[in-house]
């Protein structure tokens, strides 16, 4: 799919941009690999270019990006996914995230371990980010259940429900007119 959604503000367009690594509506994984997962984190400055990732890595990855789309699916009015949850919660222990002080005495979190599950670690630390300041509830996934791109609602009043009206909302209100036609 053609990103054409604005950017999520700072950090948190790099959670946008993991959950669209999969673009189910072209059937296109952009995570196939091993190498395809250490290509990107790299890309995103989230692990070195020469760390390894293994297989058990890329399966644990997809099933943090497929947790993470469920939050973003209850951001869009679905209801909240347990399992998804409890994935992340496991992806958060692995990394070992911790409050940290920096220089000037704000606190971030931030993963204790390197290497792959900081990766993750530092993306779930992001995600808590916008939690607490208020960004998170904005990042959602396309409510069309062929699509599900994530996207960051700029609408005035929080109500956006597709990544593209003329794509995924035309669809919709064609399939809503086509079923009022039925009955």
């Amino acid at each position: 799919m053609a990103d054409t959604s604005p950017p999520a503000p700072g950090e948190l367009e790099l959670v946008r941009e993991f959950v669209n690594t999969l673009d189910i509506d072209d059937a296109d994984e952009g995570l196939g690999e091993p190498d395809d997962l250490r290509a990107w984190l790299a890309e995103h400055g989230l692990l070195a270019a020469d760390q390894p990732v293994s297989p058990a890595d890329l399966r644990q990855a997809i099933e943090v990006r497929e947790a993470l789309r469920l939050l973003l699916l209850a951001n869009n009015g679905a209801p909240l996914d347990r399992d998804a949850v409890d994935r992340l919660n496991a992806a958060a222990k692995s990394a070992e995230l911790a409050v940290r002080f920096g220089d000037e005495g704000a606190g971030t979190l931030a993963p204790v371990r390197s290497g792959f599950d900081g990766a993750l670690g530092r993306l779930l630390a992001i995600v808590y980010g916008a939690m607490a300041d208020g960004t998170w509830p904005r990042l959602k996934a396309c409510a069309a259940h062929n699509c599900e791109w994530a996207f960051y609602d700029t609408s005035k009043n929080h109500s956006r429900t597709w990544c593209d009206m003329a794509v995924c909302g035309n669809r919709e209100k064609a399939r809503a007119y086509r079923e009022r036609q039925r009955a």
